[in-house]
């Protein structure tokens, strides 16, 4: 059987996303896409508002954090703004994917971020801000997780891997704690 056969016998009309992959102005959206596309532009520039407000929190505690003691303390902040700077980048890119503005306007970023930016002096002020705003990172992404639902796998599983990272994140912040 032929493969025009095989997908016919499973419900794909090939023709039909033949032709509408031919108005091309939306990009990677196409016809399918069944989330409120601003909707979900709207999450994701809050989402990228707060990885750029943690990148900027982990690596001031980075820079402040003092005593050799403190050493792995510190690779830990640096490994982490880089890892939120990933995920700033990866939220960047689909806003873009789904033809929205992604917003890194510095004079509104505090206060469109679900964490907070922090200027602890002492290292474990430092740990339990850091902590928190993973915290709040995780359930900031599992709410979106939960609008979304099936209605945009690609957003979908962008998400529940960066939310996999904030988990680790977190861990790793209790266990400077303890």
């Amino acid at each position: 059987m032929n493969k025009a056969k095989k997908a016919a016998r499973a419900g794909i009309d090939s023709g039909a996303i033949r032709a509408a992959a031919k108005d091309f102005e939306d990009g990677a959206v196409t016809a399918g896409y069944q989330a409120d596309r601003k909707l979900v532009v709207d999450m994701l520039n809050v989402a990228l508002a707060t990885e750029l407000v943690c990148v900027l929190r982990y690596k001031r505690h980075y820079y402040t954090a003092s005593g050799l003691q403190n050493g792995p303390i510190k690779a830990e902040f640096l490994q982490h703004a880089g890892e939120e700077q990933g995920h700033a980048d990866q939220l960047a890119e689909r806003i873009v994917q789904l033809n929205g503005q992604p917003d890194f306007n510095p004079a509104s970023l505090s206060e469109r971020s679900h964490a907070e930016y922090d200027d602890s002096r002492d290292v474990q002020g430092m740990i339990k801000a850091n902590l928190i705003a993973e915290r709040v990172a995780i359930e900031s992404y599992r709410q979106m997780i939960d609008a979304i639902g099936e209605t945009d796998p690609t957003t979908r599983l962008m998400l529940v891997g960066i939310m996999a990272i904030e988990e680790q994140h977190a861990d790793d912040m209790r266990d400077l704690l303890a």
